[in-house]
C-alpha cells in the first residue's frame, strides 16, 4: 500500500487511520510520501513531503520539483505495483499524480494493477466544484470526513463514504481541552502570510484584554520563526510557546480558520475566528470561495459558533471585547458547550465503520 499525504494535516489524519489499519491487518506493508506522523506510525517513509508543502501561488516556485516528483511516483508504482494507493487531501498535487498514473495505465480505472482511493477529498462545497469529475475519472472510492460532502458527488459514479472526522476518533486524545481557569490560546496559523497579517493583531487584542481585565497568560501555538519575529517586536506581551502537536487547555481562543479552529470548537473553547490577508488576495478568494462562513465549525453547524472577524472587522479592540465575553459571559459559554456536543455528534464515526475499516475493505477488494 502506498499513502501520499503532502500537507501536515493530511499526514496527521492519515496516520490515525493507518494505526487503526495496522491493528486490523498487522501483516500489511505500507510505504508513504508523507511526514513525521506517518513515519511514527511505523510505515516506510519514502520522502517527507510536509517539509516542502506549498499552497496557492507559492506552488508555482516549486513547479519543476513537483513535475519530477510526479514522474518519480509513476516510476515507483511501475516497479513495485502496490495493491492500493491512497491519496490524502491536497487535491492540487494528488489529482495530478492520479492523472499521471491513469495516463500510464497504472491504476484500476485505466486497467492497471493499483486500486486508487482518496481520503479527505477536496472541499468542492467551497470552491472549484468541477474537481468532482476528475475525482470520479481517476479514483475508485472516496472517504470524506464531513457528512455533507457526499451530496456534492451525487451527479457522478464515484463511491463516497462518510467515515467520521479524525478529531473525534475515540482512540485519539484531544489536543485541545477547555479549562475555564486556563490561559488564552492564540492560533495565528502556520503559514507565513497568515502570521504576518493576523498575529500582531492577536497579540495586541490580547494585550488590551490583559490590561483592562485580568492577567492570565497567552499560549501561542506553532512557534515558527515567523511567530518568534512578531513576538520579538512585542516584548511587553507575556506568552508561552507550545509546539504544534502538544496538548493544551485554554479558557478562550483567537484562531485562524485552519484545522486547529475545529479542534477548539470540538473542545468547546469559547472564542473567535480571525482572517486578514492582502486585499487583492481576499477579493480573489471571495470570487472563488462561495460559503457563508470561513470557520468550518460554523459551516457544519449552519450557525455562528465562533464570531468571524474578517479583514477590516479584525481590530484589537474587538478582539479584546471578544476575549472578555469568552471568559466571563456564562450564558454564551454554556451555548458554546452545547454547540460543541452537536458538532461531535455530527462528526462521529458512523455505523458503516471508521476510516481504518474502510482502508481494510479496500485492501481486501484490491487485486
Amino acid at each position: 500500500m502506498l499513502v501520499i499525504a503532502a500537507e501536515h494535516s493530511g499526514d496527521q489524519h492519515a496516520a490515525i487511520g493507518i494505526r487503526g489499519l495496522q491493528s486490523l491487518r498487522p501483516e500489511i506493508r505500507i510505504c508513504a510520501l508523507g511526514g513525521p506522523a506517518l513515519e511514527e506510525s511505523g510505515v516506510q517513509l519514502l520522502m517527507d513531503l510536509t517539509r516542502i508543502s506549498a499552497i496557492g501561488f507559492q506552488a508555482i516556485y516549486k513547479f519543476q520539483f513537483y513535475l519530477k516528483l510526479i514522474a518519480e511516483v509513476v516510476r515507483w508504482v511501475k516497479e513495485y505495483r502496490p495493491k492500493l494507493i491512497c491519496f490524502v487531501d491536497s487535491s492540487g498535487l494528488n489529482l495530478r499524480i492520479a492523472k499521471a498514473l491513469f495516463s500510464h495505465g497504472l491504476i484500476t480505472k485505466a486497467g492497471g494493477p493499483s486500486k486508487a482511493i482518496y481520503y479527505i477529498g477536496p472541499q468542492i462545497w467551497a470552491s472549484r466544484a468541477y474537481r468532482r469529475f476528475s475525482m470520479a475519472k481517476y479514483i475508485d472510492e472516496l472517504a470524506v470526513i464531513f457528512p455533507f460532502d457526499r451530496d456534492y458527488y451525487s451527479d457522478t459514479d464515484l463511491s463516497v463514504r462518510f467515515v467520521g472526522h479524525p478529531y473525534v476518533n475515540e482512540n485519539e486524545v484531544p489536543l485541545v481541552n477547555y479549562d475555564p481557569n486556563g490561559p488564552i490560546l492564540l492560533l495565528p496559523g502556520s503559514r507565513r502570510m497568515a502570521v504576518a497579517y493576523n498575529f500582531p493583531l492577536l497579540l495586541e487584542g490580547y494585550r488590551r484584554y490583559r490590561q483592562d481585565s485580568d492577567d492570565r497568560e497567552a499560549v501561542v501555538v506553532y512557534p515558527s520563526e515567523d511567530v518568534l519575529r512578531v513576538i520579538e517586536r512585542t516584548r511587553h506581551t507575556p506568552y508561552l510557546l507550545v509546539p504544534s502537536g502538544e496538548r493544551v487547555a485554554a479558557s478562550a481562543v483567537l484562531t485562524s480558520s485552519g484545522t486547529m479552529s475545529l479542534r477548539c470548537a470540538l473542545a468547546g473553547v469559547p472564542g473567535a475566528i480571525v482572517y486578514r490577508t492582502h486585499p487583492i488576495t481576499y477579493i480573489l478568494g471571495r470570487l472563488l470561495v462561495k460559503v457563508p462562513y470561513i470557520g468550518i465549525a460554523n459551516y457544519i453547524l449552519g450557525e455562528t459558533m465562533y464570531p468571524e472577524y474578517i479583514q477590516r472587522e479584525l481590530t484589537p479592540a474587538r478582539l479584546a471585547a471578544q476575549l472578555y465575553s469568552s471568559i466571563r459571559d456564562r450564558e454564551w459559554i454554556a451555548k458554546i458547550r452545547v454547540q460543541a456536543d452537536r458538532l461531535r455528534t455530527l462528526l462521529s464515526i458512523p455505523s458503516q465503520g471508521s476510516v481504518s475499516e474502510w482502508f481494510a475493505e479496500n485492501l481486501n477488494s484490491a487485486q
